[in-house]
């Protein structure tokens, strides 16, 4: 009697091919760290408190750390906690002053006090606190939440060059007026109107890079943060602006001709829309007085403006995210 094979036995029976066969991998690009690390540092020298509130990553790379991932060899891993408590530690032992000033302090002490370490990325966010007013007296020791957006540092330190990031995120600004958006081209897709007086808002993500030379020199991190905030933002607002495209190259243009500490400066900015509401159903007129505020969709806006004659620096924004 001859035996049927049925599919169940020849797929039990059949020899798996060697999909490894020929195949070869490497590591690629790695770092490893810790972050968001929460540190509330009080200077407590007289009775009004000075307070500084930071969100601090640290990130670290090397070749010498292929081992730990090829092999789990964890000889040249500094311990994330370890980097985490070297954080409280030099906010105890240094202060922080500016976040550009403790980021490259540390930057400095895990690339030469583990000098296996090629590389190194340091971020930080500041978080503003106000003084709270008492009968019209900023008090000595309460505080409240404050501040335009929240403060950002990035330290990258690439073998024997250290590159210093500042900027700022979640700045959000608008104007009811000032701006125009037309003379775009139309096709069987285009719905959209032109107009000549439109809201203009958004969130500004900006970064700027300091050129290498101003910080050996010695740079007041925190009075030039204020000073491109505030260049930044008067950009904005004085600008009768065609498009945000124009607005970004403005913005930009006005921090580097004030500071010329500045290499360049990036920026990404959504276009938040604003949908004038038809009212004419309940027999309303509306001249640009009553808006829908869409969140999503939004057109996302990014550029660069560079000094001329300034060197680039890849390095300086390998590792920051939204920024390549």
């Amino acid at each position: 009697m001859t035996k049927t094979t049925s599919r169940a036995d020849t797929t039990s029976t059949a020899v798996p091919a060697d999909r490894s066969a020929g195949t070869s991998v490497r590591l690629g690009a790695n770092q490893y760290g810790k972050a968001e690390v929460r540190l509330v540092r009080v200077t407590r020298d007289t009775e009004r408190h000075e307070i500084e509130d930071l969100t601090v990553s640290t990130q670290l790379r090397g070749a010498a750390l292929a081992d730990s991932y090829t092999d789990g060899d964890n000889a040249k891993v500094v311990a994330t906690d370890t980097q985490k408590n070297t954080v409280y530690a030099f906010a105890k032992e240094h202060g922080v002053h500016s976040p550009e000033e403790f980021l490259l302090r540390l930057g400095r002490h895990f690339t030469t006090a583990y000098d296996w370490y090629e590389g190194a990325t340091l971020s930080a966010e500041q978080h503003a606190w106000s003084r709270i007013p008492v009968d019209g007296v900023p008090h000595d020791h309460s505080f409240v939440r404050s501040g335009s957006g929240t403060r950002t540092a990035v330290v990258q330190v690439d073998g024997a060059d250290v590159h210093v990031l500042a900027g700022v995120t979640d700045l959000t600004v608008l104007k009811s007026t000032g701006s125009e958006f037309h003379g775009f081209p139309r096709d069987g897709y285009t719905t959209l109107s032109e107009t000549d007086d439109r809201i203009l808002a958004t969130s500004v993500t900006a970064r700027w890079r300091y050129r290498p030379e101003a910080v050996e020199a010695g740079i007041d991190f925190n009075a030039l943060y204020d000073g491109v905030l505030e260049h930044l933002l008067a950009a904005f607002a004085d600008l009768h602006s065609l498009a945000l495209q124009q607005t970004l190259f403005a913005m930009g243009r006005a921090a580097i001709e004030a500071f010329p500490e500045l290499a360049e400066v990036r920026f990404s900015m959504p276009n938040k829309h604003h949908f004038l509401v038809d009212l004419a159903p309940f027999g309303l007129d509306n001249p640009n007085e009553v808006f829908f505020a869409a969140d999503r969709p939004y057109g996302l806006i990014s550029g660069t403006v560079v000094r001329d004659g300034v060197p680039e620096a890849p390095a300086a924004w390998a590792t920051v995210p939204g920024f390549v």
